[in-house]
């Protein structure tokens, strides 16, 4: 008889285009399916059903559930702990809601990963209705909450209520493609890259600071490139390429003279640490949890100063080419593993059973 750990993941972030919550949904479940000792499943609450979701876990992880709507749930939810997930998928010995909501359940211990606490300070940037009160009420439910960072560790600790012992710090990894990343060679011409260029990659939410970025940005400085979702266009020295593969992303952050963070919040900040991966500079906004991944081995601005943003860029294009710092990057984040990060969150599953 099988020992396995019985493991409901929430897979929806497997699906579409992935950002941030999709490429850590993704890369933990790959490291976990690799276990043979977790037994997973992953369930897609979208009403594209389980053909799509089949077609977007990883090896080793089974697809499972019934096509239901994410926003019908998550109204039903907020509303009652009804319908138990195990009525739409089967049973567990454990449910992890992996995107800050963690399923009802009948029987199953609880697990929810919360990646940050923006929608706390700014609700009016959250789309979805009653996203807060659905979150708090995640946490209260769950046995163990997951974050990627001990800075967001101590902002749920302080204002959820929750124990420091009901808390698991799991941090994200690189992926080791990233170490081998090199500069743009066709892909320089395809997306029209300039020869020498700063680069921001994410979505231009307006906690993501771009805002500042811009307006700290100037001529005299090397062109801006933005690489995230939306069209793809260019005005004046700013080249936004629209969303990227993964290998093209890898390509462009390579070859930038820095990669630039003036973020007002984060959870974890990956983008930094996979640049530093590739040996790039950093100049990111001065926060606890941006200190926490880069280890320091970043330019720190204050959040929402154009002109200190714009000194610090003025520095990196004046410092001459350090292989000693560069290596000094890559080695910080090879200690930032996806096996890392899923022999942490196995200690939280076992913690709640």
């Amino acid at each position: 008889m099988s020992t396995s750990l019985r493991v409901l993941l929430d897979g929806t972030p497997l699906l579409g285009r992935r950002t941030g919550i999709g490429r850590y949904t993704s890369s933990l479940s790959t490291e976990l399916g690799r276990m043979s000792d977790v037994d997973v499943r992953a369930v897609g609450f979208t009403s594209r059903g389980r053909r799509a979701l089949r077609a977007a876990v990883p090896p080793g992880v089974r697809a499972a559930g019934i096509p239901v709507p994410a926003r019908a749930l998550r109204a039903a939810w907020s509303r009652a702990p009804f319908p138990p997930v195990e009525l739409l998928a089967g049973g567990a010995d454990l449910v992890h809601g992996t995107n800050f909501v963690l399923p009802p359940a009948m029987r199953a211990g609880g697990v929810v990963t919360v990646h940050d606490l923006a929608f706390l300070d700014a609700p009016e940037e959250v789309a979805e209705p009653g996203f807060a009160e659905l979150v708090r009420s995640s946490v209260r439910r769950a046995a163990v909450v997951c974050t990627p960072s001990a800075a967001v560790a101590e902002t749920v600790a302080e204002r959820f209520g929750v124990p420091w012992e009901s808390i698991v710090v799991t941090p994200l990894g690189v992926d080791p493609e990233w170490f081998e990343a090199a500069p743009p060679g066709a892909e320089l011409h395809r997306l029209g890259l300039p020869d020498d260029y700063f680069v921001f990659v994410g979505a231009e939410g307006p906690r993501k600071g771009v805002d500042v970025l811009l307006r700290g940005h100037d001529r005299k400085l090397p062109p801006l490139v933005i690489a995230g979702p939306g069209e793809a266009r260019q005005v004046r020295n700013v080249l936004r390429t629209g969303y990227l593969p993964e290998r093209e992303l890898r390509s462009v952050v390579a070859g930038a003279r820095a990669l630039v963070l003036p973020s007002r919040d984060e959870g974890f900040g990956l983008p930094v640490l996979e640049a530093l991966a590739c040996g790039v500079p950093v100049v990111c906004s001065d926060l606890p949890v941006l200190r926490e991944v880069t280890g320091g081995l970043a330019e720190f601005v204050p959040y929402g100063d154009p002109d200190a943003l714009r000194a610090a860029l003025q520095r990196t294009v004046a410092a001459p080419v350090d292989p000693a710092a560069a290596a000094a990057r890559r080695a910080h984040a090879a200690g930032f593993t996806w096996r890392g990060c899923a022999e942490a969150t196995l200690r939280a599953y076992q913690r709640a059973r």
